[in-house]
């Protein structure tokens, strides 16, 4: 019986899969609803299975035979124990290990040369490689950390919205669109911010972006207060030795022009995208390729 692999990038706002044989080459992919661990681990648990048995029905294979493969599984919250031993324990895989969502970012884009990536989506994370020395810089969840993260931008526009409504700073387009579309009632603002999940918050953060490039004041602001706390962890980053830098995520094309000159020289394309790099380190961990995988 063929034992399959599985790659999972599991983000706050989808989970795509891919199946590969043992000798690492892509079968079939899959993808599905949010995957974060540490907000909602049991609705990341429900996506990674549904991305993965999608990924099998993909490529023509049974889906139940996920309950036989072996599969690494990037996610946000790596660094979390409590909530990566829940979940592993849980995972419906015959072997897993769970990584960063940098990791196999990293991988995926620099295969296995030295660089580091700056993940700028639902949350943020850094993640740079010199030789076998790999580091980590963020990446501590939206409660406490993701600073510049789109989760983070999207709650400081609802912010600036309610803090506009009472007067209290200077509104403009964008937060008049947040508050009409909130019925221009901040208790509907409060409601929905009670019970968001960083995803939801997510969604605000391309608004910011678009507003911000029409001249809009208050978008401008929050930008580059998002765009300066992304500069000094591409400062850490640098200093460790990085000089080539990949930005991925969604946020990634968006961000660049924002972020400071000085960082722009050592910005170069993926190679490949983090459910390739995921699918790399299992072939390396389970399958049959002879070459080590960072």
């Amino acid at each position: 019986m063929t034992s399959y692999l599985i790659g999972i990038d599991g983000g706050g706002t989808s989970c795509r899969a891919a199946v590969a044989g043992p000798d690492g080459r892509i079968l079939g992919r899959g993808k599905s609803g949010a995957a974060n661990i540490l907000t909602d681990p049991e609705t990341a648990l429900q996506n990674i299975a549904d991305a993965a048995r999608a990924a099998f029905e993909d490529a023509g294979l049974d889906p139940q035979g996920i309950t036989s493969a072996r599969a690494v599984v990037g996610v946000a919250g790596h660094n979390v124990g409590d909530a990566v031993h829940y979940v592993k324990r849980r995972l419906p895989f015959a072997a897993a290990d769970i990584e960063s969502d940098g990791l196999i970012a990293l991988q995926g884009a620099l295969g296995d040369r030295d660089g580091a990536v700056a993940i700028l989506g639902t949350g943020t994370i850094y993640i740079a490689r010199q030789g076998e020395s790999v580091s980590y810089i963020g990446g501590w969840g939206f409660t406490i950390g993701d600073h510049g993260s789109g989760a983070r931008i999207g709650h400081a526009l609802l912010q600036e919205s309610l803090l506009a409504h009472d007067g209290i700073h200077e509104g403009s387009p964008v937060t008049q669109s947040v508050l009409a579309e909130f019925n221009n009632d901040p208790r509907d603002v409060v409601d929905f911010a009670r019970l968001a999940k960083p995803g939801e918050f997510g969604r605000y953060a391309p608004r910011v972006f678009d507003h911000a490039g029409r001249g809009d004041p208050v978008a401008a602001r929050l930008l580059k207060a998002a765009a300066t706390t992304v500069d000094e962890a591409l400062d850490v980053v640098v200093s460790r030795g990085s000089r080539t830098i990949c930005l991925l995520g969604g946020l990634a094309p968006l961000y660049r022009p924002w972020l400071a000159e000085r960082h722009q020289p050592l910005f170069v394309e993926a190679e490949a995208d983090a459910l390739t790099g995921a699918v790399a380190l299992a072939a390396a961990r389970f399958g049959t390729r002879p070459e080590a995988v960072a």
